[in-house]
């Protein structure tokens, strides 16, 4: 009987460790493939990016883009990620169709225990992250681990995403 691998426990939404050997190594070659396509942006270069990914359609990619894997990023129909945009794919990002996402704009779906000895350890956990079709993401705003973006939905710039969003609603943030 072989043993799970922290890739697939991680891939399988099970506690995983992120000092993984392996895991180390994948995020070190979506490092590389996102660094020739930022420092000479290019359909070719890009390439090396999309390779990454999961899945994806017609979609435009300024430079800064930085993902952990891409392994677990899929992309819809006509997706536009602007600027310096950042995916920490420990867990499944499904993005629609149709989607604007602005500068500077943050998807975590890693998180972390907050006992502080588990923390020191590397044990991680993810949860996905699922945006509609025709959703539009401010620049600077922030999506947490396990949230969902309803259809039509619009995110405000520099928003901190921090419960689901549902279709059509135009969200500004947590309530204080």
């Amino acid at each position: 009987m072989t043993e799970t691998t922290e890739f697939e426990k991680m891939a399988n939404g099970e506690a995983f460790n992120a000092i993984d050997l392996d895991l180390r190594l994948r995020r070190e070659a979506a490092r590389l493939a996102c660094a020739k396509f930022n420092a000479h942006p290019s359909k070719g270069n890009l390439r090396h990016v999309t390779r990454l990914f999961a899945e994806f359609g017609s979609v435009v990619i300024e430079p800064g883009f930085q993902c952990d894997y891409g392994s677990q990023i899929h992309l819809g129909e006509r997706v536009f990620i602007n600027f310096q945009c950042i995916f920490l794919d420990s867990a499944k990002i499904h993005i629609g169709d149709d989607v604007l996402i602005g500068p500077g704009v943050h998807f975590y779906t890693v998180d972390h225990p907050r006992d502080a000895d588990l923390r020191a350890s590397g044990e991680c956990f993810a949860r996905p992250i699922t945006i509609g079709n025709k959703v539009w993401i401010g620049g600077g705003a922030k999506i947490l681990p396990g949230i969902e973006i309803g259809n039509n939905a619009i995110i405000a710039a520099n928003a901190v995403v921090t419960r689901h969003v549902a279709e059509n609603e135009r969200y500004f943030g947590p309530s204080l």
